[in-house]
């Protein structure tokens, strides 16, 4: 193990960058777990409301911790000892701001409901591109070194990608956009596809034919993939207060 950490992380400089995925994760589980317990009125964390009526989100103390860390990461330069420290607070307030971005996003509490699954979308998408960058992707890596053609050439590469990626995002493929900046091929996959119906390039673009098209296939992936990805968003974010009370009440009707 300390042999698999020297090589992979310490020796290319990426264990502060390690610390945060970790941090990241574990916090994310912890905080999971926890406002599980309180809306489920069990544990030691039910009265989580100040004395004067205020409750503080977990979002509050994540932006301390994300600026103090990453103050610290500029100010330790890549220190040993304090770089890692720096990963390890980055990691615990970026996991604790985007387990509530969707609360920041419509600055209305839906942590629980339908629209707070975006904070769980969020989260995976974050999790997935540091476990990307930790395993080596990098496409916007440039030698200098090389000679002007081959510097030229890999911006021209770097800038034909990021338009794939702006492609993918006017097409509404919100999910895939992440993962294209690292994997070009994705890039292109999203932005040669047919967009979705009610993204900004379909409504521009497409004539009432395209439209259904667009429509039917969104329509039949929804209806292959949904339910599946709905069961594990609710599995780790806990299903939207909708879905709860009619789980509750098919419980009932089973009772009785």
């Amino acid at each position: 193990m300390e042999a698999w950490l020297e090589q992979e992380f310490i020796e290319p400089g990426r264990l502060p960058l390690f610390l945060c995925f970790l941090a990241f994760i574990i916090t994310f589980l912890v905080t999971r777990v926890i406002t599980r317990m309180i809306r489920s009125g069990r544990g030691p964390f039910g009265d989580n409301v100040s004395a004067s009526g205020l409750h503080i989100h977990h979002a509050v103390p994540g932006v301390i911790i994300l600026v103090v860390g990453a103050f610290l990461a500029v100010g330790a330069a890549g220190e040993a000892g304090w770089a890692e420290l720096a990963g390890v607070l980055v990691g615990i307030g970026t996991s604790l701001v985007l387990d509530e971005f969707a609360l920041i996003l419509r600055l209305d509490d839906v942590y629980w409901s339908q629209e707070g699954q975006i904070s769980v979308l969020m989260v995976g998408l974050t999790v997935a591109l540091l476990g990307l960058v930790l395993i080596g992707a990098d496409p916007f890596a440039v030698d200098f070194e090389n000679d002007a053609w081959e510097v030229g050439g890999a911006f021209v590469g770097i800038a034909i990608s990021l338009t794939f990626v702006a492609i993918s995002i006017l097409k509404g493929k919100y999910r895939l956009a992440p993962f294209a900046f690292l994997v070009p091929p994705i890039g292109v996959f999203g932005a040669t596809r047919l967009a979705r119906p009610n993204s900004r390039w379909a409504r521009r673009r497409y004539d009432a034919n395209k439209q259904q098209r667009s429509v039917e296939r969104v329509e039949k992936f929804d209806a292959r993939y949904g339910p599946l990805a709905t069961r594990v968003s609710n599995f780790v974010a806990g299903a939207p207060e909708h879905d709860a009370e009619l789980v509750r009440a098919d419980q009932l009707e089973n009772l009785d």
